[in-house]
């Protein structure tokens, strides 16, 4: 599962040092213009939206003098309200600047802000998940960045600091992933670290995401409301409905717009650093996920892209959470490719796959259907409550991961590490009960991949859900470092207990749970 398709790019690095406890920064000074211009510019449209609509309800008598009686009083009152949204904006911009400041040292993250309610935080930075450098349009008109990082809690204490010139931002980052890392230090500069070299995996091309998005899901249900539209006019004979549909179109350009936008420019570069992701239009991202920060990885393929063999990637970081941003783009590990490029990608985050024919088992996992190369499918009785993918609906475990197939329409394959998995649960309605069928979920990290197997039999369930306890056990013992670079101490075990919830011990009994319905 290694990505064939690697380049060699070079790169220049830049030294810099971490901070002692007694120096500290500030973001750049033109942070409070970069923030601060969208409530100015929200002023000057509303009271000159109101201000048009004055001038044009008075009416005009043909006089010159009549229209500047009637727009004199509304330009005074604009003027006179964007002068005072300007300074108090402006004077609430420049306080929390001045009172906004970092360090960077060679254990935390602290950033201290706020005026009226002061407030400290500290990140460690063995714990930091995944780091951002964010280029927002007027940002990058003055060559700034923010720099975001989160840290293992859902995407509740993500820190950021906005805003640095980009040099600095790229420099910081560089430091926090080298702390990170547990890099030994040159002992000719040991509080100096340098930006780690990137090899270039892969690149889309512009045509390719503008025809993902026209072929996604939105398009689908494009499709859907032009029916629904064309049944409702020829059942009431009035066209005159198609304007309720306005709204829903226009939503519909905005999702195209931002799946094109989000995506445009994507490409995928690997480094000691970790993973690092390249993409957007008018806001531009470079995000690195460290080594080992990947909680789950969700593979999935729509009807219309089926007849191009296209694939979207998804992933859960501890500290990203549902990823509310844009579209989702902060969980995606690759927006639209093929399988060979979906198997490259795999490889940097996934690196030992756990079976010698990993390639095989990939793709009996992404297109089924059956038992082909060791996957486990719902048996004949789930026929009468899942007739078309009950087949499909399957897992496998490999040395070191589980993978769940499900869907026919919408292809599904999860693959979850052993030693990621947080708990594990069965569930069983009572017409499933009637059918001896049970549906099996893991639980990972909050994120878009929900690994789960719908209606396997019960006695597989049961196996599933004790061997996976036994294998998580197990993985969660073995040594995994968090500092991924330092050099090995051995193993280190860690308490049994720790392992999954419910189940405290792989030679518990697996526990059910019974829902009323399915």
């Amino acid at each position: 599962m290694n990505a064939d398709m690697v380049q060699e790019q070079s790169g220049a690095s830049v030294g810099f040092h971490t901070d002692d406890e007694h120096t500290w920064h500030r973001v750049h000074p033109v942070s409070p213009l970069v923030r601060g211009w969208v409530a100015v510019a929200a002023v000057v449209f509303i009271f000159g939206r109101n201000s048009l609509e004055s001038v044009f309800s008075g009416g005009w008598d043909g006089n010159p003098g009549s229209l500047a009686q009637t727009a004199g009083a509304p330009a005074l009152v604009i003027l006179a309200v964007v002068g005072a949204a300007v300074v108090i904006f402006g004077l609430a911009f420049f306080l929390s600047w001045r009172f906004t400041r970092y360090q960077v040292t060679d254990e935390h993250v602290h950033i201290n802000s706020g005026v009226v309610f002061r407030q400290q935080r500290r990140a460690r930075i063995d714990r930091v998940q995944a780091i951002d450098v964010v280029q927002p349009l007027v940002a990058r008109v003055f060559g700034l960045a923010e720099l975001k990082f989160e840290v293992a809690d859902g995407g509740k204490s993500a820190l950021k600091l906005s805003f640095l010139k980009l040099g600095e931002a790229q420099r910081l980052r560089a430091a926090i992933l080298a702390r990170a890392s547990g890099a030994v230090a040159d002992p000719a500069s040991p509080g100096q670290v340098h930006e780690a070299p990137e090899t270039h995996v892969l690149a889309l091309k512009p045509g390719r995401i503008i025809a993902a998005a026209f072929l996604g899901s939105t398009t689908i249900f494009a499709l859907c409301v032009v029916v629904a539209g064309v049944v409702a006019v020829r059942w009431s004979g009035e066209p005159a409905i198609l304007v309720a549909g306005v709204p829903i179109f226009i939503g519909i350009g905005a999702g195209y717009w931002k799946a094109i936008t989000g995506d445009f420019n994507f490409r995928v570069a690997v480094s000691p650093d970790g993973v690092r992701l390249y993409y957007g239009m008018l806001e531009t991202r470079a995000q690195t996920i460290p080594p080992g920060r990947v909680q789950a990885v969700g593979i999935s393929q729509g009807p219309l892209w089926r007849l191009l063999g296209w694939y979207r990637v998804h992933i859960n970081v501890a500290g990203y959470g549902a990823d509310s941003s844009g579209h989702g783009s902060r969980t995606v590990l690759l927006p639209v490719g093929t399988l060979d490029e979906v198997m490259a990608v795999l490889g940097l985050v996934f690196p030992d796959p756990g079976v010698e024919n990993p390639f095989a088992v990939f793709i009996a996992g992404l297109r089924g259907p059956g038992n082909a190369e060791g996957f486990v499918h719902s048996p004949r009785s789930a026929r009468w409550i899942d007739p078309l993918a009950w087949r499909h609906n399957a897992f496998r475990a490999t040395d070191t991961a589980l993978l769940c197939r499900h869907g026919v329409i919408f292809r599904n394959l999860q693959v979850v590490p052993h030693e990621r998995t947080q708990s594990l649960r069965l569930r069983q309605g009572p017409l499933m009960a009637a059918l001896g069928l049970v549906d099996f979920e893991l639980h990972s990290t909050a994120g878009p991949v929900r690994p789960l197997v719908h209606h396997l039999s019960v006695e597989n369930g049961k196996q599933l859900f004790a061997e996976q306890a036994a294998r998580a056990a197990t993985a969660r013992r073995i040594h995994r470092k968090e500092k991924w670079l330092a050099p090995d101490a051995g193993p280190v075990i860690e308490p049994a207990t720790a392992v999954i919830d419910p189940v405290q011990t792989s030679q518990q009994q697996p526990t059910q749970e019974q829902d009323h319905g399915d």
